[in-house]
C-alpha cells in the first residue's frame, strides 16, 4: 500500500516537472528554424525569416595592403516565431565563432547562408544578442545584371556598397530592405587612412600607429544602404544654417574637379525639405571615391558615394534618395521604382526650377523617344512596365527610372501641383523611417483624391505593357 502511494506520488512529480520544463524552466519552446530567405519575388535568398533585427555593431580592421578584412558584428535582434535555429546572410569570409547570449553556438555554411543553432530555443518576443566572429579577404559580388558591388578595392583602400545584396560581403545581417536597424560601425585602419561610413563620427582614436574611426547611425537603415570607405581622402566638415553636419570625403584626385558641385550639398538639401519635408536624417555629406572596375553612384544613407566627381544632376538625385529610398524605403525589390521614380522626378522638379527644361517638356521628350541621344535608350524605357520588372536582372533598367518618374507626372497631371505637393511630402511623412509597397502607393495617393479616377495611370504606366496611348 505504502509503495504503491509512492509509485503515485513519484508518477506525479514527475508530470509536474514535465509541465514546467515545457513552460519555460527547461526553455524547451519547441522551436523551429527561421526561413533561409524573405522569399523576395526578385532576390529569394534575401534576408531570413523568424527574426526582426534592431541593431548592428560591427567592429572591423582592414589592412589595404592584404586586402584583410576582420569583423566582429554584434546583432541586436528580437524573435518573431519560436526559434531553434536561425539564419544570416554572409558570402565569403571564414567564419571563425558564433555566440547566442554569450554562448557558444554550432554553425554551418552552404552558399549565403550562415545558419546559426543556438544551445537553447529562442521564445518568440524574445530579444537575443548573436555575435559573429569572422575574417578574410571580402568578396566583389556581381549583379544579375552584372553591375559589380559588395567589397570593392580602390587604389589606396577599398569602397563597401550594397544595393541590392552586396552587403552579405563585409557583415552578416538580414540582408532584405524589409528589415530595418540602427548601427554602429567601427573601422580601425592604418595611420595615414581615413574610414568613412554612415551617421555621425562619433569618435577618432590613434593607437599602435592605427586609427579607429566610430560612426553611429540612429535612424533605422536598410542594410544595402550600409556603407565604408577606407583611403586616404581629402575632408571637409561644415554646418548647414539649420545645424545639420555636413561631413565630406573625397579622393584627392576628384578634390578639384568635385569641389563646386559638393558645394552645393546644402542648397540642394534645403530645396528638398521645402520639397519633400523636414530632412529625415541627422547629418548629411558624400563620399567621392573611384574603384578600381568601375561602379555606379549610390544613396547610401546621409553619405551617397561617387565614383567620380558627380555632376549636379547626380547629386540632386542621390539627396532625394534620402526621403526615398532610404527613409521610406522598399518592402521588397520589386518596389524599386518608388525609389527611383521619385528621384528622378526630383531632378525634373529641379530643372523646371532652376531654368531647365519643365517636367512635361522632359515626359514629352520620353514619350516621343527623343529624350536621349542614343536611341536604344529611348526606346528602352518601354520595355517593361516599371512596377513589374521582367527579372532581378532589369530593376535598375530604365523603366523603372524614366518611365517610372512618367507616373509621378501623369498624377500630378491628375490632381493638380498643389495636391501633387501635398501627395509627395505626406508620402514621406507617412512612412518616415519605415517600408512601403506599390499597393501602400496606389492606396494612399486614391486616398488623397478620392474623387479623382487613377484606374488608367495604374493600369496603362504603371503595370502595361509597351508604350500607353496617350490622349
Amino acid at each position: 500500500m505504502y509503495r504503491s502511494v509512492l509509485m503515485v506520488r513519484n508518477v506525479a512529480l514527475c508530470c509536474v516537472l514535465s509541465v514546467l520544463a515545457l513552460t519555460g524552466c527547461g526553455r524547451e519552446v519547441r522551436g523551429t528554424p527561421g526561413g533561409d530567405g524573405v522569399r523576395d519575388p526578385y532576390f529569394p535568398k534575401a534576408g531570413n525569416g523568424g527574426y526582426d533585427v534592431s541593431h548592428y555593431d560591427l567592429t572591423l580592421a582592414y589592412d589595404p595592403d592584404r586586402r584583410h578584412l576582420t569583423g566582429t558584428a554584434v546583432i541586436t535582434a528580437r524573435a518573431v516565431k519560436n526559434l531553434s535555429a536561425f539564419n544570416l546572410d554572409l558570402k565569403g569570409l571564414e567564419v571563425r565563432d558564433v555566440t547566442v547570449e554569450g554562448r557558444k553556438a554550432s554553425f554551418s555554411r552552404a552558399g549565403q547562408e550562415l545558419t546559426v543553432r543556438p544551445r537553447e530555443d529562442l521564445m518568440r518576443g524574445e530579444t537575443f544578442e548573436v555575435t559573429v566572429r569572422y575574417a578574410g579577404r571580402p568578396q566583389t559580388v556581381v549583379d544579375p545584371d552584372g553591375e559589380k558591388e559588395g567589397w570593392l578595392p580602390t587604389d589606396d583602400g577599398a569602397v563597401a556598397l550594397g544595393q541590392p545584396v552586396g552587403s552579405m560581403a563585409w557583415f552578416p545581417g538580414n540582408n532584405h530592405p524589409s528589415d530595418k536597424a540602427a548601427y554602429d560601425i567601427s573601422i580601425t585602419v592604418p595611420e595615414g587612412f581615413q574610414a568613412v561610413s554612415n551617421g555621425e563620427l562619433k569618435s577618432e582614436t590613434t593607437s599602435g600607429g592605427r586609427r579607429t574611426f566610430h560612426w553611429h547611425m540612429a535612424e533605422p537603415m536598410a542594410s544595402y544602404l550600409a556603407t565604408v570607405a577606407v583611403g586616404r581622402f581629402e575632408i571637409t566638415r561644415s554646418t548647414m544654417k539649420n545645424g545639420l553636419p555636413v561631413y565630406i570625403a573625397v579622393d584627392p584626385t576628384q578634390a578639384e574637379a568635385s569641389r563646386a558641385v559638393l558645394a552645393r550639398i546644402p542648397e540642394i538639401t534645403q530645396w528638398a525639405e521645402r520639397k519633400f519635408g523636414p530632412y529625415p536624417f541627422s547629418s548629411t555629406g558624400a563620399i567621392v571615391d573611384p574603384a578600381r572596375d568601375g561602379f555606379y553612384a549610390l544613396e547610401t544613407q546621409t553619405r551617397p558615394v561617387y565614383p567620380g566627381a558627380p555632376n549636379l544632376d547626380t547629386v540632386v538625385h542621390e539627396i532625394a534618395h534620402q526621403w526615398y529610398g532610404n527613409s521610406v524605403s522598399p518592402k521588397s525589390w520589386q518596389d524599386m521604382w518608388l525609389n527611383e521614380a521619385f528621384a528622378t522626378y526630383a531632378e525634373w522638379l529641379w530643372a523646371e526650377e532652376h531654368g531647365g527644361s519643365s517636367a512635361q517638356q522632359i515626359f514629352d521628350e520620353l514619350y516621343r523617344d527623343e529624350h536621349y541621344p542614343d536611341e536604344d535608350h529611348n526606346k528602352a524605357v518601354w520595355e517593361f512596365p516599371p512596377g513589374r520588372p521582367s527579372s532581378a536582372a532589369h530593376i535598375s533598367d530604365p523603366p523603372v527610372y524614366d518611365r517610372g518618374a512618367m507616373v509621378l507626372h501623369k498624377i500630378r497631371q491628375t490632381v493638380g501641383d498643389d495636391a501633387f505637393h501635398d501627395i509627395v511630402r505626406g508620402w514621406a511623412a507617412a512612412h518616415r523611417h519605415g517600408n512601403a509597397s506599390t499597393d501602400d502607393f496606389i492606396a494612399y495617393v486614391e486616398r488623397k483624391a478620392p474623387d479623382k479616377d487613377f484606374d488608367g495611370i495604374w493600369k496603362d504606366w504603371l503595370y502595361g505593357d509597351g508604350k500607353p496611348a496617350r490622349p
